[in-house]
C-alpha cells in the first residue's frame, strides 16, 4: 500500500509513538493518541467470552461517555493473565494519566499480540511516559504503524465533509489481518473527530457502522480476544451539536460509515498470506438476516476460499457451503456467478467455469448467489485461503 497517501487530521489530536521492545526491538510498538480536551466517547468491544485484561477495563469506562486518551501496544495481547493482567493494563493507563495531568479514567487502554504472555512492563512504563511526555512528536501513521502485528501494510482512513455550515473530519486507523470473522474481527481501531456529537448519536452511528463495515468482514472464521474500536468526538470543529434523527446525524453516520468500510476492506485485502479479496454477495433472500447466514457461511467456507485462490470456479463448494447452514431455500432455482460469469442457473451447470476461472485471476473477485426467495441481500468480504496463511500462523509466536 502506498503510505504517501493523503488523510485529513481531525482539530485537537496529538499523537506519539515509542519503542519498548514488547515481542522485540526494531520498531515502535507503543502509540498514545491525545486529545487536548475532554471528548464524548463510545466503544465496540469483541463478543468472545474470553476478554483481554484491556477489554474489560474499556467496556467498564466506556460507560461515563467521556475520554480524552488511548494508549495501544503491539506484541502482548494482555490476555488470559489473570489479575497481573488487569493490574498492568492499570499501570499503563495511570502512566498516561499521570503524564497528561488526566483523570485516569478518561484512558482507554488496547492490546494486540500473544495470549497468555504477561506485558513486560519494567520495558514498557518507561517508554509510555517518555511518549506521554514527548506528545505530539509522531502522526496518526505512525499511530498506525506501532499497533501493527501481522499485518503487512498500516491501515488508515479519513473523511471530511460539512455540518451545520462547519468542516468537519473522521480520521481512523486499525490493525488487522487475521483471527477475523464476525461479530468484529481480530482488530484494534481507534477513530477521531471533531465532530460536536451527543453521546447517543455518536453510540448509535459506531454501531450501525460498526455493524455494517468490521461485522460484515472475514479472514479465517475465527474471533479474537481483543477486539476494540473507540471513537473520541471532541467537538473543536465547532458545529452545532448531531442528535440523533436528524439529517446531520444522517450525514454524519454515513461519513463514519464509509470510514470503518475502508478499514475493513483494507484488514481483508491484507488477509494473512491472502492474494484476492473475495466479496459474496447473497441476493433474492427473504431477509437481510438470512441473507447474512448464507452469505457468512460461503464467505467461511475453506473450501471456497482454497478454489478462489486456486483460479477454480467450483460452484458445488458454494452451494454446499449454503445448504450446510440449514437455512431454507431451493436449491433447484438457484442462480450463481463469479464476477459477470453466470455459472449455475436455477441450480444447474451453465458450463462456462473455464470462462468463470479467468474472473478469479482479478484481485477482487465478487462471488454472487441469487436465492430467487425475496427482495433482501447482504454482502460479506472474505479473501482467499493460502499456504502462506499456514506458515504465518504455524511461526505466530516465534
Amino acid at each position: 500500500m502506498d503510505e504517501t497517501r493523503k488523510y485529513h487530521m481531525p482539530e485537537g489530536f496529538l499523537i506519539s509513538t515509542a519503542e519498548a521492545a514488547v515481542k522485540r526491538p526494531g520498531r515502535k510498538d507503543i502509540a498514545i493518541i491525545y486529545s487536548t480536551v475532554s471528548a464524548v466517547a463510545s466503544g465496540v468491544f469483541t463478543r468472545n467470552l474470553v476478554r483481554a485484561a484491556p477489554v474489560v477495563l474499556d467496556a467498564e469506562r466506556i460507560k461515563h461517555g467521556t475520554g480524552r486518551a488511548i494508549v495501544a501496544n503491539s506484541g502482548n495481547a494482555n490476555a488470559c493473565t489473570g489479575k497481573r493482567g488487569m493490574a498492568d493494563a492499570e499501570k499503563m493507563s495511570l502512566a498516561v494519566a499521570d503524564t497528561l495531568i488526566i483523570p485516569d479514567s478518561e484512558v482507554f487502554v488496547a492490546s494486540t499480540g500473544v495470549i497468555g504472555t504477561p506485558l513486560p512492563l519494567a520495558r514498557m512504563l518507561p517508554k509510555i511516559r517518555e511518549a506521554a511526555g514527548n506528545i505530539g512528536n509522531s502522526t496518526l501513521l505512525d499511530a498506525a504503524h506501532a499497533i501493527m502485528t501481522t499485518d503487512s501494510f498500516p491501515k488508515i482512513a479519513s473523511a471530511r465533509f460539512k455540518v451545520s455550515g462547519k468542516d468537519v473530519t473522521i480520521a481512523a486507523v486499525a490493525k488487522g489481518a487475521g483471527m477475523i470473522c464476525p461479530n468484529m474481527a481480530t482488530m484494534l481501531c481507534f477513530i477521531l473527530t471533531d465532530a460536536s456529537i451527543t453521546k447517543d448519536a455518536l453510540d448509535e452511528a459506531l454501531l450501525y457502522a460498526t455493524e455494517q463495515s468490521f461485522n460484515r468482514i472475514t479472514v479465517d472464521g475465527d474471533m479474537s480476544t481483543n477486539d476494540t474500536a473507540i471513537v473520541l468526538a471532541n467537538g473543536l470543529a465547532g458545529n452545532k451539536a448531531v442528535h440523533t434523527g436528524t439529517k446531520a446525524f444522517g450525514v454524519f453516520k454515513n461519513a463514519l460509515t464509509g470510514v470503518l468500510m475502508s478499514l475493513a476492506e483494507m484488514m481483508v485485502r491484507d488477509g494473512e498470506g491472502a492474494t484476492k479479496v473475495l466479496k459474496v454477495l447473497v441476493k433474492g433472500a427473504q431477509s437481510e438476516e438470512a441473507a447474512l447466514i448464507f452469505a457468512r457461511a460461503i464467505a467461511n467456507s475453506l473450501l471456497v476460499k482454497t478454489a478462489v485462490y486456486g483460479c477454480d470456479a467450483n460452484w458445488g463448494r458454494v452451494i454446499a457451503a449454503a445448504g450446510a447452514t440449514g437455512a431454507a431455500f431451493d436449491p433447484d432455482t438457484v442462480d450463481i456467478y463469479f464476477g459477470k460469469v453466470k455459472v449455475v442457473k436455477n441450480g444447474l451447470t451453465t458450463k462456462k467455469d473455464a470462462k468463470a476461472a479467468i474472473e478469479l485471476k482479478n484481485s477482487t473477485v465478487t462471488l454472487t448467489i441469487d436465492l430467487k426467495m425475496g427482495k433482501a441481500a447482504a454482502q460479506l468480504m472474505s479473501c482467499d485461503l493460502t499456504e502462506e496463511y499456514i506458515k504465518i500462523n504455524a511461526e505466530y509466536r516465534t
